[in-house]
């Protein structure tokens, strides 16, 4: 693969690396957090969780942040290297694995405390990633043949022109 070609790829993926994985925010230090009537119990039990993963996740995330900046340097080094850029790669992809591993298992600690209803409630309220939802909604769209989706995506027919007059000498 060609460096232009590598590069290309990265920067198409940039954009989904910059963004956490899906469902991931703080909502139990949102307004939402108040709206689903936890007790205090639950309330305690969910600052323990974020506690015992506090440290975790900020070393997660450094590790992340080093990755993407080793990374950058392999891409942007006068004497690149592909063998280089691609170990630095791997070590992004390794880093991002165990930050979205850990805040996987703190969601999966956090889900624990709350009852099906609070569980459905959040999931109705859970901010949206635009760029990611409109693309899984387009995706679910066009395997489902939606035929609105269909019709919008057809270029409008070119509206029908009488041939010009034959000239009259």
């Amino acid at each position: 693969m060609t460096r232009i070609g590598l590069v290309l790829i990265l920067l198409a993926g940039w954009t989904l690396w910059a963004q956490p994985p899906r469902g991931f925010y703080n909502w139990w230090d949102s307004p939402i957090a108040k709206d689903l009537n936890l007790s205090d119990d639950q309330m305690k039990q969910i600052r323990a969780v974020v506690r015992d993963y506090r440290a975790r996740l900020i070393d997660a995330r450094a590790a992340v942040e080093k990755a993407e900046a080793e990374m950058e340097d392999a891409f942007n080094d006068e004497s690149f290297s592909q063998a280089r850029a691609s170990d630095a790669i791997e070590r992004l992809v390794a880093a991002r694995s165990e930050l979205t591993r850990s805040f996987s298992q703190m969601s999966l600690r956090l889900r624990a405390v709350l009852t099906n209803e609070q569980w459905a409630e959040l999931q109705k309220r859970r901010p949206r990633q635009l760029v990611g939802d409109a693309i899984m909604r387009e995706m679910q769209r066009r395997r489902a043949g939606d035929p609105k989706r269909r019709e919008e995506r057809r270029p409008p027919a070119p509206p029908q022109q009488q041939p010009p007059p034959p000239a009259q000498k």
